[in-house]
């Protein structure tokens, strides 16, 4: 039998929610939490060990957080390291980007995760790990742990991969030569694709060039002649929520009047933002719009002026498309309202 290592973080080690996300690593003997179905699925290996860690613990502590794990690793047997699944959460594909990326790169142990695509966790790891397309929510969580079981199997047993499609993970960058059964040319391939692009017919490119927006850094400003806005993704709305902004994957944003204000007082405000634990703002809003060190800072003349409403929307679990395009909205309208620039607060 082949030894496996898990991973999960407090929620599905079942140590806690939110109020147990700073817990420290753990090492329990045996298949905890998803654990458990990925040990019914594998083929000639056990699970002997679960590494158990907090969110915020992995994100707070992280150079700290990895060393507990590494001297976890150091000194057990593994074949194989297998973290989450993490769906769109996205802390939690950070801690299992995190893991497998140690796993790989100092004890050189093939690891492997799942993540839905929107989770920010797949464009940080994939180069690391084999990170299989998975659901957003853990409602998916028995089929993604079948498509785990069955890479974990393959890896185990040494057989060849077939590639990124047909493994059903994201790619790593990595292209081999292969032989195709029907042997025919690069030449033939491609002149069938340009005839199905020309026919306005589905094809699929062998060379994937992937593309991303490139923004230039902008030259430092002044900000004592400027009118700044304040922008959030972290869900901070009036009591009641009165334009009903989701706690997870956002598709749309709202604003909010600051302008007579000078303080943002308990009970005005709360977050929904579903990703950590909004106590600390419903106890004190300010920590998300500091918005009395603000108009300290109006006065000082360190700052023109500061717009008189704030944009938030939540950033949990929200998509990277409908991220730009609420990015690009925001910034349209903060031009009419003559902004020339903006404070991005972060949560």
């Amino acid at each position: 039998m082949k030894p496996v290592i898990a991973y999960v973080n407090q929620f599905f080690g079942q140590i806690g929610g939110e109020d147990k996300a700073d817990y420290a690593p753990e090492l329990r003997t045996g298949a905890a939490g998803p654990a458990q179905a990925l040990q019914a699925q594998l083929k000639d290996a056990e699970i002997t060990h679960t590494i158990i860690c907090g969110d915020n613990f992995m994100a707070s502590h992280t150079e700290q957080a990895l060393e507990q794990i590494a001297g976890f690793l150091k000194e057990l047997d593994c074949a194989l390291l297998a973290a989450g699944p993490a769906f769109n959460a996205g802390r939690y594909g950070f801690s299992c980007g995190e893991v497998c990326k140690l796993a790989w790169e100092r004890f050189h142990i093939p690891a492997l995760t799942s993540m839905n695509e929107g989770n920010p966790g797949v464009e940080l790891y994939r180069k690391s790990a084999y990170i299989l397309k998975g659901h957003d929510t853990a409602a998916g969580m028995r089929k993604d742990v079948a498509a785990m079981a069955a890479l974990a199997n393959k890896l185990l047993a040494g057989e060849p991969l077939l590639g990124a499609d047909a493994e059903g993970y994201f790619g790593r960058g990595i292209r081999k030569e292969v032989i195709l059964k029907d042997h025919r040319s690069a030449a033939d391939r491609a002149v069938d694709m340009l005839l199905h692009k020309l026919r306005g017919e589905p094809f699929q490119t062998e060379f994937l060039v992937e593309q991303e927006d490139r923004v230039p850094p902008l030259p430092p400003v002044d900000p004592s002649k400027l009118r700044i806005a304040f922008v959030t993704t972290s869900g901070l709305v009036p009591a009641g929520n009165p334009d009903h902004l989701p706690s997870g994957g956002s598709t749309f944003w709202a604003r909010y009047e600051i302008g007579n204000r000078e303080t943002l007082e308990k009970g005005e405000f709360i977050s929904v933002h579903g990703g950590y634990n909004t106590g600390y703002a419903a106890e004190n809003p300010m920590v998300l719009l500091p918005l009395d060190a603000l108009k300290q800072h109006v006065r000082d003349g360190h700052i023109g002026s500061l717009h008189p409403y704030y944009y938030v929307l939540t950033g949990n679990q929200t998509a990277k498309g409908d991220a730009v395009r609420m990015a690009r909205e925001i910034v349209a309208k903060v031009r009419e309202d003559a902004v020339q620039a903006i404070i991005l607060g972060s949560t």
